[in-house]
Formats: C-alpha cells, sequence, structure tokens
C-alpha cells in the first residue's frame, strides 16, 4: 500500500494530456505520476524532463526498456522491474531475452552493444555506483556520444523512479503486476511493498 495515497485522474484534469500520452505509450497512468500531482511543478517538470529522455532519440526504444529494466532491477525497485519489463515487452522485447537480462554478458541473445549499454545500466544501478572508465570505452565502440548520453539519461531518471517508488511505496497498477507476475516471477520477482 502506498505510503501516500496518488490523487485522482479527474483532480489532475490540467495533465490530461500527458496522461493521455502515458496511457498510449505504457498502456496505463503510473501511481507514481498521480501521487507527484501533489505538486503539480514537480509533476510538469518530471514529465518534461521523462518525456524527453524516453521518448525518441538516436536509440531504439527497446535498448532503452532494457537499460532501465536492468538499471532498476539494480537498484531493487521491483516496482520499476516491472514497469520497465512491461514497457521493454510493449516495444518488442521476448520474455525469453527479459527473464535474461541480467545473463547479459553470455547470453547469445545480447549483441555486444547492448552488452556493453547493459553493463554500464547494471554498475551505474548499484549503490554506490560501481561504473569504471572501462565501461566508457566498451561503449565507445558501439555508440556515439550523443548515444552515450541517451543511456546515461535513462539510467539516471531510473535512478530518481526507483528511489521515487521504493521510497513511496507506490501501489503497482494491475497492467503491470500481472505481466511481471508471469514474466518475472520465474526470476524471483515479487510485488514487495507495492502490492
Amino acid at each position: 500500500m502506498s505510503r501516500l495515497e496518488p490523487l485522482s485522474r479527474e483532480s489532475l484534469s490540467d495533465f490530461e494530456p500527458i496522461f493521455q500520452m502515458l496511457e498510449q505509450a505504457m498502456g496505463f497512468i503510473p501511481s507514481s505520476m498521480l501521487t507527484m500531482g501533489r505538486n503539480p511543478a514537480l509533476l510538469q517538470a518530471f514529465a518534461g524532463l521523462s518525456g524527453q529522455i524516453l521518448g525518441p532519440g538516436k536509440l531504439e526504444p527497446s535498448l532503452k526498456a532494457l537499460i532501465s529494466h536492468v538499471t532498476s532491477r539494480a537498484s531493487g525497485c521491483l516496482y520499476c522491474q516491472a514497469h520497465t519489463a512491461h514497457t521493454a515487452h510493449r516495444n518488442g522485447v521476448e520474455e525469453e531475452k527479459l527473464q535474461a537480462s541480467f545473463e547479459y554478458e553470455t547470453n547469445p541473445l545480447f549483441s555486444e552493444a547492448e552488452r556493453a549499454a547493459l553493463r554500464l545500466a547494471h554498475h551505474a544501478g548499484l549503490v554506490p555506483n560501481a561504473s569504471v572508465d572501462a565501461d566508457f570505452v566498451a561503449l565507445e565502440e558501439h555508440f556515439t556520444a550523443e548515444q552515450i548520453v541517451e543511456i546515461v539519461s535513462v539510467i539516471s531518471i531510473f535512478g530518481f523512479l526507483n528511489r521515487w517508488n521504493d521510497t513511496m511505496a507506490t501501489t503497482l497498477e494491475p497492467a503491470a503486476r500481472e505481466f511481471a507476475e508471469s514474466a518475472l516471477a520465474p526470476n524471483g520477482w515479487k510485488v514487495g511493498r507495492h502490492a
């Protein structure tokens, strides 16, 4: 149960265009956004920043989703793991690849470029941050500087979301929960405090 009750969508009618975009991209409105609505300026700023980072860019949406998933798994945020897995699946990542996402170094489902990006996501998602210069050397073999900034941006926005949702014990939405229970539970995922 959430430690702070989310507001209703109707009470945040000024954000309806944002909510419609979220529904189109995710299939639902994240409870975290409805909680952020208690500070409308925060919700507006976060929506702009996350839209810029997670919207169209130089990286494939499926890679962005895998980066966000590995970052969230490294940080231990079960809520964000469910969301990112659901989003990855909606962006064409097969369940087998999602389930193997922490085997990125050795699993043949992953390319060398994906390995470099996911290695940084894993290292940067840990506390304390474990990223090293070698992570960037590997990235530079496959990505432009602009793409590397995009990779780090995805990791960073999920750093915020991982802390927000674990601290708030944000209640997981049914669509994300159902997907995580079927796709991630075999790897030990559980709803935890986000029930």
